[in-house]
């Protein structure tokens, strides 16, 4: 039986990866895609933000939420049993795309598909991360250490960096290509320079493509055919996780851990927003939010007064992008919700009262 491909997308908060799933979902050319998506926080925005966008195949029993931890963390619990019953299906996809957590780590996720139930039947046919061009140009989450300790010492906020840079590289080592995005925002020369600095990182082989809007080939991006599950040892990781994979008699499995990897660095709430006249009034509120409380993420949808669609808001530190992606549904409450994403400690119920008195 042909094993079914699976693409694991990874990448940091705000580095495009939904964009870029629903730029594949639309040039899917007919194929059958399955997609899973680890959302970091109580509400899967990144689930909505896809789930019922009018794309063709793009059907809601194809989109598949993990929203009850980094799915690094609960793959025996969680993404094994998602994974088992997509497979299963009298017509099972072309085609599975997991859409991990800005936290996850990719390697205990690629070794999970080395588990007997689901070896024979899928293969990860590639890992792709996705960078913020910007991000990375302005120093942040990178592994230049001279660029990371400025920035440490100009905001006393980001004591958090390094195990955010380990997370980084991480992800550069476990991927078959990586795409630097947003690289329409790159001033000029930044571009080739961040090109030439990610190729020194990464393993022959590994291509980085250029990216704005995560607009690539669905070609390019599927078929990449690197069974990556079988090539482990090539895929360092500053967390090693040590798994029991073997089955017992009841068929329960041994998953012990052991590492590092501490989500407790980093929280998310909601808040609900009041239907809005103009967005670009709250984008500024929303930077002064961000400069005064050190958030990292901010991301979700709004009402806005007088229009039929969401207003879809996604931001990465004080840079934000705001489009509107489809009509609210007929039986949809059209309550503006966003996802507030930062290191512990945050003042919620500041940030919470600040965002309810945004009164249209």
């Amino acid at each position: 039986m042909k094993k079914i491909p699976a693409t694991v997308i990874t990448g940091f908060l705000g580095s495009g990866k939904t964009t870029l799933i629903r730029h594949m979902l639309k040039n899917a050319g007919g194929r059958r895609i399955a997609l899973i998506i680890n959302e970091f926080g109580d509400l899967g925005i990144d689930r909505d933000i896809v789930q019922g966008c009018g794309i063709e195949n793009c059907e809601d029993g194809d989109i598949v939420e993990l929203a009850n931890g980094c799915i690094c963390c609960t793959v025996a619990d969680d993404f094994l049993p998602v994974m088992e019953a997509l497979i299963e299906r009298d017509n099972p996809p072309d085609h599975i795309v997991i859409e991990t957590s800005g936290l996850a780590l990719p390697k205990p996720l690629i070794q999970a598909f080395n588990w007997p139930e689901i070896k024979t039947r899928v293969t990860v046919d590639g890992v792709v991360s996705v960078i913020d061009g910007p991000a990375l140009a302005a120093g942040q989450f990178a592994s230049n250490e001279a660029a990371v300790d400025a920035q440490r010492k100009a905001d006393e906020n980001l004591d958090h960096v390094n195990a955010l840079e380990d997370l980084f590289e991480d992800q550069l080592h476990a991927a078959d290509m990586v795409l630097l995005n947003k690289v329409d925002a790159l001033k000029d020369g930044e571009e080739q320079k961040l090109l030439a600095e990610l190729q020194h990182k990464l393993r022959d082989g590994v291509h980085i493509v250029a990216t704005s809007h995560g607009n690539i080939s669905v070609d390019v991006l599927l078929g990449i055919d690197a069974g990556a599950e079988d090539d482990l040892a090539v895929r360092p990781s500053h967390h090693e996780h040590h798994h029991d994979d073997h089955e017992d008699d009841d068929h329960d499995h041994h998953h012990d851990h052991d590492h590092d990897h501490n989500h407790d660095a980093f929280e998310s709430f909601v808040v609900d927003v009041p239907p809005q006249t103009d967005p670009a009034d709250l984008e500024k509120q929303l930077i002064e939010l961000v400069k005064h409380h050190g958030i990292l993420r901010i991301k979700g949808f709004i009402n806005v007064q007088g229009k039929s669609a969401r207003h879809v808001v996604q931001g990465v530190g004080v840079r934000f992008t705001r489009y509107y992606d489809r009509n609210w549904e007929e039986a949809e409450s059209r309550q503006g919700r966003l996802v507030v994403i930062g290191q512990a400690g945050l003042d919620q119920a500041a940030i919470a009262s600040a965002l309810s008195a945004t009164e249209a």
